[in-house]
This record gives structure tokens, sequence and C-alpha cells, in this order.
């Protein structure tokens, strides 16, 4: 089986770890940078070319899709779906989870167990959508923000007012979320692959910051997940429709508390804490199910 990861960058370690996976099952590995894609439709189908070369051999694919480059990253997915072409994370999916109010949005609907967030659209009424949260401290998110950036805790009703004005003087989005200070600066990634938690860590972020991301210095050790830890980490990948993802959770009074779901999620922290091969287990899956995936379909989504 020819197996392509779409990676914009060959030597990032999740990049590496999928390919070595890949070879070590028998299979042949292509990294394929989806920016340099040209996606054409025409009468007989679609078709990708990739550095002017058609892509016709390709079986599976793993996107490494960044949040940066998420519209054009999910088009090429998206056209080798239609090509029945296998991928391991679905088009559709991606999209979803990187659209932060959409998916909160979702995990709700699904009666998933999340911190309480509010919503509004411009408003010179700040007081008015803070009153929905009670009272501070509040976590005030960029809509756009990842890997920890763009989120301050707003300790104080003043300081959330302040914050809140500033992003609506400058037209950006946020949401507030209630701030849950049991969690004591720590959350907890669940690894899941086909439905099944492969691994599990605890990420406690360094003194004095309470936003847990390894990219912000945070240290990650094994954790075992209680039997609700995982019913939730479950549950929220399957509301997202994501056959492989990272979901945060904070440990709450209330139980486990969803704080997004990551359809991209990094193999480094999770293997290095965990010593699981995650990578082999993404490849085991699309060994058992891309071919069935493969059959044409009457229909295809958009």
């Amino acid at each position: 089986m020819k197996i392509a990861v779409l990676s914009r960058n060959p030597k990032l370690y999740s990049t590496r770890r999928l390919v070595e996976a890949i070879e070590k099952k028998g299979h042949e590995a292509q990294v394929i940078d989806h920016l340099r894609c040209d996606i054409v439709m025409e009468k007989e189908g679609p078709i990708i070319y990739y550095k002017g070369k058609k892509l016709d051999d390709i079986e599976a694919v793993i996107p490494r899709i960044g949040a940066s480059v998420t519209f054009y990253g999910t088009a090429v997915v998206r056209q080798f779906e239609m090509m029945h072409v296998f991928s391991a994370v679905d088009s559709l999916a991606i999209t979803r989870s990187r659209d932060k109010l959409r998916s909160l949005q979702i995990l709700s609907r699904a009666k998933i167990n999340m911190p309480k967030t509010a919503f509004t659209n411009y408003s010179k009424e700040e007081n008015k959508v803070l009153k929905h949260m009670g009272d501070a401290p509040v976590v005030i998110k960029l809509l756009e923000g990842t890997q920890g950036l763009g989120v301050v805790l707003a300790e104080t009703n003043k300081a959330a007012k302040s914050v809140v004005e500033a992003f609506d003087s400058l037209k950006t989005r946020v949401i507030l979320q209630e701030f849950i200070k049991e969690a004591g600066g720590a959350d907890i990634r669940a690894f899941i692959v086909n439905g099944e938690v492969v691994g599990a860590m605890k990420r406690q972020g360094k003194e004095g910051e309470f936003r847990s991301n390894l990219h912000r210095g945070g240290q990650a050790n094994i954790i075992k997940l209680s039997r609700a830890e995982k019913s939730t980490a479950l549950n929220a990948a399957k509301a997202m429709g994501l056959a492989i993802a990272g979901v945060d959770m904070l440990q709450s009074k209330s139980g486990p508390m969803v704080l997004e779901v990551n359809s991209s999620p990094g193999l480094e922290g999770i293997e290095t804490a965990t010593g699981v091969d995650i990578a082999g287990k993404i490849v085991e899956y699309i060994e058992q199910t891309s071919i069935k995936a493969r059959q044409p379909k009457d229909k295809v989504k958009a």
C-alpha cells in the first residue's frame, strides 16, 4: 500500500514517526506538502497534481494539516476523498475541529461536559456577556488561537471587561470560558485511534502558569484514565467525527471537562510520556479500514 503523509515539513517528529511506522509495516511512504498540490476538477473527475506530477497511485493519506492552512489543507484532503483515497482523518471533521465555536456547539449538543462558555458578536455591552459567566475569574480566548496563544486569565470582573473591550476594539472575536481552579494548571490529553484510547498523559503547566501546553513549558507524564475520563474522551471524538484525535480535558469537581478536540495531535509528547507506538497504531487503523473505505460510494460528502 502507498500511504502519503500530508505534511509541510518532513523533519517534524510526527511526520518522521509516521513514515517510519508505514515503512516498518511494509508499505511505501511519501511525504506530500499539501500547499504544493494543485487541485483540478473536470468532467473526467477530480485530480491532484504534486510538483507537476499527477497523483494517481496513493491509496491512503494521513493529514497533518496546520491550523494556519486549514482552508487549503482540507480542500486537498477532500479532493483525495473524492478520488476514493482513504483519509485517516475526515476533511469535514478537520474543518469542524478548527472552528473553536462550532466544535464547542457540537460538544454541547452531544451533552459533553465542558467549562461553561459564552460568545457574542462585536458589542460595546461587555457586561451583558460577562453576566452569563457569573463572577471572575474567567478565561478569555481568541477564536483563532492555538497552542495556548491568545488565552488570557482575567482574575476580576474589571479585568475581564478591560480585556474584552481591548479585543473588541481590534475587531477580534473571543469566547469567555469558566475557569476551573481545581484543575491546578494541569490538563489531560487522551489520544484516540479508531474508537480506542491508545495513550494518555497529564500535562502540568510551569509554576504560575494556568496553561498546560507543552509548547509553553509544560511537563507531561503518563496517566491512567478513570472510566469517566475515558468515556468522555471517546464520546467527544465521536461527536466530532474524528477517528484520530487528541482530546484535552480538565479534572474538575463535576468530573472530566473537555476543553478541545484536536484533529492533528502531535505524537512527540504522547509517545515520550507513554512509551506507546502511537504512529504504529495509526498505520494499523489504516490497514484495517482503508480497503473497505476506498470502495466507490454513490454519495461523497462535500
